[in-house]
């Protein structure tokens, strides 16, 4: 299994949207075309997934790609990235992405609008756990 893709074929989808999320996130794209988030785990808003064009936040080695978030209305998915570190703590956990009002301390797209992206988390069922989790290490064990 490639460990910048830890979603086995078949296996539950480990993040969702919300529909204001989904909603922000439409305005976003037609604005700054593709999208992606990335969640770091690091301080300055590290519960926040970060908003950026697709492209504008790199990606490495050191992060794994949780989903290509379908978004209706946007032709393109918007991929959720964790940082390695941050996967190790949570790949027990389904995320869901919301928004609140207020404004973050990041860079992230939705700042000017006066929300900001919310993560909430849930543990993964004993079933989604065996067919998600299973065999599914950032560090490619």
């Amino acid at each position: 299994m490639d460990p910048a893709h830890p979603r086995p074929a078949g296996a539950p989808s480990r993040v969702a949207l919300t529909p204001a999320a989904a909603l922000l996130l439409r305005r976003l794209g037609e604005e700054h075309g593709p999208l992606m988030f990335h969640q770091s785990g690091g301080c300055c808003d590290g519960s926040s997934p970060m908003c950026f064009p697709r492209g504008e936040f790199r990606t490495g080695g050191s992060d794994v790609l949780l989903a290509e978030l379908a978004v209706a209305g946007l032709e393109e998915p918007v991929g959720f990235w964790m940082s390695a570190d941050q996967f190790t703590y949570w790949r027990h956990t389904h995320l869901t992405v919301d928004v609140v009002p207020g404004r973050g301390g990041g860079f992230s797209l939705e700042a000017p609008e006066g929300v900001r992206f919310l993560i909430r988390s849930r543990l993964l069922t004993d079933e989604e756990a065996r067919q998600a989790v299973a065999g599914v290490r950032p560090d490619g064990e």
